[in-house]
This record gives C-alpha cells, structure tokens and sequence, in this order.
C-alpha cells in the first residue's frame, strides 16, 4: 500500500531539500517522489543529503503541472498552513494518515508540498481534496520541507502499520474518481451552467471555486460522479432540443 503513496514537491528551488526529503521518504517505507517544475537539478548536493536514498530522488518523476503530477490519483492532500481566505476541508496529520491508510487500498494518494518560501498557490491548493496541517508552535512555526515531509510520512507509515494489524477483513474501499477525470467534471459542469446562463462566460471563477470546495468535501464516488455527469448531459441534450 505504501507503494501507493505519492510525495510531490511543487516549485523545490534547493537540491539539497530534494535529497533530504528523499531521505524522509525511505525511513518511513515510502518511495515514490515526482517533482513539479523543479528551480534545480538532482545534483551532488541533493545525493549527498539523501544518505543512502539517493534512489529515490534520482528516480523522480519531472512534470510540468500540478494537474499532470495527481491526473492518476484518486485522492490528493496538500499541505498548507491554515488560511483565511481559502476555506477547503483540513486535515490534522494523524487523520491524514488514517485517509491514506484506507485509500491506498484501491488506488494512488498524493501528498503535495510547495515551494520553500511561498508553499502552494490557492489555485494549486484547489486542485486538492484536503489540505493537512501540522499544528507546530505559533510563535515559531518553521518546519522546512524534509521535516514536514518526515511528519506526514510518519503518520502515514503508523497508519498503515496499525491497518496490518487488525484482525478483520477489510471492507472492500469505495472506488474514487482519479483527478483527471473529477477535472474533466468541473469542465463540464462550467460549460453546462455557462450554456444554461446560470454562470457569466467572463466571470465564472467565483461560483466555480465555491462548487469545487463543496465537491472536494463531499468527494462523489466513482458511480456518483458518472449520475452527475450523466445528468450534465441530459441537460445539454434538452437545451439542443429547443
């Protein structure tokens, strides 16, 4: 399951921050890194500070986008500060790892970190179903990008290892949208209240960003999403048919 685990580190403009937060990844059993539009190479600096998890930073994936990084994974968590002006649904660390426990199970989890200075922006953190948070001291509150890397790592691998443990069978998980196809959702859905003129073509922005926040909480299921597709469709077809 923890195969299933995606780190991605968005915008990393120091080398040495991929090695260490290489090295983050294999002490908790995690393996797989992708990188979005780097500010580096994978250089010495980032070898050296891997110690001995070199492998996984060597074997990075390099994307463009945050789009194409998660277009496969089925659940996305970005981490973030708590913020005042984009209220998605938070996470506190253990819940995040409990999540990803269970949904790793039937398909591929990304945790995304941002940038150094700036973290993510809110367009990238809307492309998330979550966004965790780790509640360190207000006054001073610095984790750099291994750290917060090695905490959710933590709580992901304890989870985990707390899921082997039980002695039950596990219900079978419910099978989630990959991103991709909740994107091409929202596409549709746009489209649909643009054509129906409940949305204005030049500002549609604000009521879209409110519809993304209440699909991210309710996180449709696989057979959910096809009846709301189906119903955007049928629509258009009444709409043609006048």
């Amino acid at each position: 399951m923890l195969s299933n685990v995606k780190v991605v580190l968005v915008g990393t403009s120091h080398s040495g921050n991929i090695g260490s937060a290489a090295r983050a990844m294999k002490v908790m059993g995690l393996s797989n890194m992708t990188l979005v539009a780097p500010a580096c190479e994978v250089d010495g600096q980032a070898v050296a500070l891997a110690a001995g998890a070199s492998e996984i930073a060597l074997n990075a994936q390099v994307v463009a986008t945050l789009d194409e990084a998660v277009k496969e994974c089925s659940l996305v968590i970005g981490s973030s500060a708590r913020s005042r002006t984009l209220d998605w649904p938070m996470l506190e660390p253990r819940e995040c790892g409990e999540k990803c426990a269970v949904e790793t199970q039937a398909g591929q989890v990304a945790i995304v970190f941002g940038r150094e200075r700036t973290g993510l922006t809110n367009e990238e953190l809307q492309l998330c179903h979550y966004h965790v948070c780790i509640p360190a001291n207000p006054e001073y509150s610095s984790l750099n990008l291994a750290m917060a890397v090695q905490t959710i790592a933590y709580e992901i691998r304890v989870a985990h290892l707390e899921k082997q443990k039980q002695d039950y069978a596990p219900q079978a998980p419910e099978a989630y949208p990959r991103h991709e196809e909740l994107e091409m959702f929202f596409e549709h859905l746009e489209k649909v209240m643009m054509d129906t003129q409940f949305i204005a073509v030049d500002q549609p922005n604000k009521v879209m960003n409110k519809l993304r926040r209440l699909f991210s909480r309710a996180r449709p299921e696989q057979q959910e999403l096809n009846i709301l597709r189906g119903v955007l469709t049928a629509i258009e077809k009444k709409i043609g048919s006048r």
